[in-house]
């Protein structure tokens, strides 16, 4: 075989390397698109269930807070006017997603004791079939569940990160009241947790862009 004979040999095998070089680079970055679209979806549709489930309880936590009134008895308006200390503060606090997110899971585990308290200081006030407990039992049970979706979204965006602890250790609660006092405790936990509820809907929304396109974007180049 002549020199000129191996030479188009070789430009054969060149060109044939070259092409499937080509074709598996190709391939790859379908496949890594396809990746970054599916952990993108996968993203938006954890963030959209964490959603719908925020503003199905804050609509239940408007008609709580209108039994609660209705069956406070006279002055009912007047204990949800007072203000109080012991309650969680509503606002979501820190810079980053991750710290928002954090926030407001452990804001959602700060409300528990209090949901709680509530539901044992109406238990002696209300009748066993007051639909004032019902209430405070679905909207309590479905409060749990939303907390237990933020805990697997920040799990599942921030793997690296430790679970998020309730801020300032335990929750610390009202020394004890009388009637009048559980009333309006009552009421204040009841509608800053509405308000809560608000500004979680609301974050929810704004972190969709940040961190569901951010997990897209990790994928395709790292």
């Amino acid at each position: 075989m002549n020199g000129h004979v191996k030479s188009m040999h070789f430009q054969q095998f060149m060109e044939s390397a070259t092409t499937l070089l080509s074709l598996l680079l190709v391939m790859a970055v379908d496949s890594t698109r396809t990746v970054a679209a599916s952990r993108h979806q996968q993203c938006g549709n954890s963030l959209q269930q964490t959603l719908k489930l925020t503003r199905l309880i804050q609509k239940e936590s408007v008609d709580l807070i209108k039994t609660y009134k209705a069956s406070q008895g006279e002055m009912s308006e007047l204990f949800c006017k007072v203000s109080i200390n012991d309650v969680p503060d509503p606002n979501i606090s820190g810079l980053e997603p991750s710290e928002r997110i954090a926030s407001i899971y452990t804001h959602l585990q700060a409300f528990f004791p209090h949901f709680k308290r509530v539901y044992e200081q109406q238990t002696d006030l209300q009748a066993p079939t007051s639909p004032l407990l019902t209430e405070l039992n679905v909207v309590s049970a479905r409060s749990r569940n939303l907390a237990a979706l933020v805990n697997s979204f920040y799990q599942r965006l921030f793997p690296n990160l430790p679970v998020p602890e309730p801020a300032g250790g335990a929750t610390t609660l009202p020394p004890s009241q009388n009637v009048f006092q559980q009333k309006v405790y009552g009421c204040v936990v009841l509608k800053t947790y509405k308000e809560f509820l608000s500004n979680v809907s609301r974050e929810l929304r704004c972190l969709k862009n940040k961190v569901c396109r951010r997990t897209q974007i990790n994928a395709l180049f790292f």
